[in-house]
C-alpha cells in the first residue's frame, strides 16, 4: 500500500485527469492526500471526497506541503507526486516489486525529464517542447487540451508505457525525476524529511542519500526505475498566475546548504 502526496494550487484540469489516471492505473488500493494552497477554481471542492485533503490558506512550498502529507500518511510507502502527471498502468505493484529486489529505500520514475541517456531525455524533451508550447498559447489547459497533448506525444500512452515496461523491467540506473519520488519511511529514518529553505529540494533529497550511501553504507542513493514511465506536464502551475510562496523568507540555495559538495555528490547523474 501506498499514501500518495501531493500538492496542488488550482490547475482544475490537471488535477482531474491526475485522479483519474491515477484511480485507473493504480493496482493496490492506496491514501490519496492533497494539500491544497488556496486554490480558487474548484480543486479543493473536486477532492473533498477523493483524498485527505489539508486546507492551506496560503501558498506554500513543494518541500513544506510534502511535510504535511507526512504528518497524515498511514503507510510505509510514500510517493511524492507533482500533480501534472500521467501515471502508468500497474505503476505501483512493479515498483514495489522493484524495490524489494534491489533493496532500494529511495526510488524515482522515468519520466519525459529524465531516461536512460542524456541523448534519450533531450530527443524526448524537445518533442514535448514542440507539442506543448504552441497548444498552450493557441488553447491553454482544458480537459480537451491536456490529453491532445498526451495523444500527439504517445499516441496510446498505456501501449507506450507497456512498451517501455517489457523494454527496460527493473533495470536501474542511479538518478531521479523530481516530479515522482517514492521512499520508504525506513529512508525517512536515516536522512529525514524534506529541507523546507530549499526549493530544489529533490536535488536536496538525492545529495542526502548520496552522502548517507558514502558515510554509512546503509541505503543507496535514488534509483530511477528505467520501466515504470511517467509523462510530466511541466510548471504548468508555474506558467500560471500563482500566488506569491508564504514561505519564500526563510529560502536558502543547495550551495548555501551543502557549501560546495553538492558538485560531486551530483557529478555521477550529470554524465
Amino acid at each position: 500500500m501506498i499514501s500518495i502526496i501531493t500538492s496542488v494550487h488550482n490547475q482544475l484540469s490537471m488535477n482531474k485527469l491526475f485522479y483519474e489516471t491515477l484511480v485507473k492505473n493504480t493496482a493496490y488500493d492506496f491514501q490519496l492526500i492533497v494539500i491544497d494552497n488556496n486554490s480558487t477554481d474548484g480543486s479543493r471542492e473536486y477532492f473533498s471526497d477523493k483524498a485527505t485533503l489539508i486546507l492551506n490558506n496560503q501558498n506554500f512550498t513543494y518541500p513544506y506541503c510534502q511535510n504535511q502529507g507526512i504528518q497524515v500518511a498511514k503507510y510505509d510507502n510514500l510517493a511524492f507526486l507533482n500533480n501534472d502527471l500521467l501515471v502508468s498502468e500497474n505503476w505501483d505493484k512493479r515498483v514495489l516489486e522493484i524495490m524489494k529486489q534491489h533493496n532500494v529505500e529511495v526510488i524515482s520514475f522515468a519520466t519525459n525529464d529524465r531516461l536512460e541517456t542524456p541523448l534519450a531525455t533531450k530527443r524526448n524533451s524537445r518533442r514535448w517542447k514542440r507539442i506543448k508550447y504552441p497548444i498552450m498559447r493557441l488553447l491553454g489547459t482544458n480537459d480537451f487540451t491536456l490529453k491532445l497533448m498526451a495523444k500527439l506525444m504517445y499516441g496510446n500512452f498505456d501501449n507506450y508505457t507497456e512498451r517501455r515496461y517489457r523494454q527496460f523491467g527493473d533495470q536501474l540506473i542511479e538518478g531521479f525525476s523530481g516530479s515522482a519520488i517514492l521512499m520508504n519511511r525506513t529512508a525517512l529514518n536515516k536522512i529525514g524529511e524534506w529541507d523546507e529553505r530549499i526549493y530544489v529540494a529533490d536535488f536536496d533529497i538525492y545529495c542526502r542519500t548520496k552522502q548517507r550511501s558514502i558515510d554509512y553504507g546503509d541505503m543507496q542513493p535514488i534509483q530511477l526505475a528505467l520501466g515504470v514511465y511517467f509523462h510530466h506536464y511541466q510548471r504548468l502551475t508555474l506558467k500560471s498566475n500563482f500566488e506569491p510562496f508564504t514561505n519564500k523568507y526563510q529560502e536558502i540555495s543547495l550551495e548555501e546548504k551543502w557549501q560546495g559538495r553538492e558538485k560531486d555528490l551530483l557529478k555521477d547523474i550529470d554524465k
